[in-house]
């Protein structure tokens, strides 16, 4: 029964490849595993709401091309893509990657609403157009009336709106010169929402970069990293190859990214032209490695005595898997109290774009992770996903990019 299991790593002439082995759905032990970390397990406690199960339903999209019922296609969909099963699989079971195969299989044709979601994700200049009509919305005292009338829920759009703050409407300087002696040069991976509604971060994250000598490009090109696109079943290809080259074309020592869900999928880019693709992945850093690595001796920060819990997004967690980069850099400040955040394993239930398509079982994953953070007694929550930040902070939460607060501390 388990011939499935002789993968041939001992055939005589078999070529050695780099990069993880990526098994075939049918591969799974069905050990059980993966359930404990699984978040809508948690949440469901039933069979059906596990990655095992789940991988039962991807093999037949995948390997049988069998048609799914309704039901599978539901329990499917309820995944949040947190990859935590991956770290615990003794397949080495690539999940994300089977999942994403099996959300393009089965078609997805996304409504009128969504569609045009999607289609602002990919256009810069319609996203610009539209941060002062937001703006002027937060502003007008609109928000009270539209949700008691229920409005916005008509229009699938409340959960969206919950989320809104105050968006940036000037554009990012092409050019941040280094204010220490200049040992070298990078570029600023933005994001879409991220490049208007985080912009305290990445001001951030160029005056750390400055502050130990690397003048920061933030190419005015640059698109989406795709990760929303792609998780949906979407085409994601046009995204990729526009980041691809517009990184590549700059002379600089790395490409940087601030937000881990976005450096999640950057660290995974594939591309028809795989010499440009490495090169891209060669270059990238998280902002907090990079940082840590590059530290001067010299730079001093003022100390503090608040109390830090650190959430450690699924995306850093799970796929970048560098959290500890983030306990090291805040240990630069003196005084400062670091912990880890309780039941840092499970997801906290934004999971990109799940936050808006599952509102009931992210509504309900924030909860347990709010009231951890209720226990932690911490004065201040950090985490390096924006994503996860905003969900979180979105009924008056006090999450916060650990840059932040090393830029606050900067002597």
């Amino acid at each position: 029964m388990f011939d499935f299991m002789d993968m041939g790593f001992d055939e005589p002439g078999e070529p050695i490849t780099s990069g993880p082995y990526i098994p075939e759905a049918s591969e799974c032990l069905r050990c059980g595993m993966c359930i404990s970390s699984c978040p809508t397990f948690r949440l469901f406690q039933i069979d059906e709401e596990t990655p095992r199960r789940r991988i039962r339903t991807i093999s037949k999209i995948l390997v049988e091309n069998l048609p799914i019922s309704a039901d599978e296609r539901k329990h499917l969909d309820n995944c949040l893509q947190c990859r935590a099963c991956e770290t615990v699989c003794p397949s080495r079971m690539a999940y994300g990657q089977l999942f994403d195969q099996a959300r393009v299989q089965l078609k997805a044709n996304p409504g009128w609403l969504v569609k045009q979601a999607f289609r602002l994700i990919e256009n810069k200049r319609w996203r610009t157009r539209l941060m002062p009509l937001l703006s002027v919305y937060l502003k007008s005292g609109l928000q009270k009336p539209l949700r008691s009338i229920g409005l916005l829920k008509k229009l699938h759009l409340a959960e969206a709106e919950a989320l809104l703050a105050k968006p940036a409407l000037q554009a990012l300087a092409v050019c941040y010169p280094a204010s220490a002696k200049k040992c070298g040069k990078v570029a600023l991976f933005t994001g879409c929402i991220a490049e208007h509604f985080d912009r305290e971060t990445l001001l951030a994250a160029i005056k750390l970069l400055n502050a130990i000598g690397y003048e920061v490009l933030v190419p005015p090109q640059q698109s989406c990293c795709g990760a929303i696109h792609q998780h949906n079943g979407q085409p994601a290809a046009c995204l990729i190859d526009n980041n691809i080259k517009v990184f590549n074309a700059l002379d600089v020592d790395a490409v940087l990214h601030t937000a881990t869900g976005c450096g999640a999928m950057l660290s995974e880019y594939q591309s028809d032209d795989n010499e440009a693709a490495e090169l891209f992945r060669q270059r990238l850093y998280d902002i907090n490695d990079f940082v840590l690595k590059h530290w001067l001796d010299g730079l001093q920060l003022t100390a503090s005595d608040l109390k830090v819990v650190v959430h450690e997004p699924c995306s850093q967690r799970n796929v970048l898997k560098n959290q500890q980069a983030v306990y090291a850099l805040l240990q630069k400040i003196p005084g400062l109290s670091i912990a880890a955040l309780a039941d840092n394993h499970i997801c906290c239930g934004a999971g990109g774009s799940y936050m808006l398509t599952h509102p009931d079982n992210a509504g309900q994953l924030r909860a347990l992770k709010q009231q951890v953070i209720a226990d932690s007694s911490a004065d201040v929550v950090v985490s390096g996903n924006f994503g996860c930040a905003a969900y979180l902070n979105a009924d008056g939460g006090r999450v916060a990019h650990p840059l932040l607060l090393l830029a606050r501390q900067l002597l």
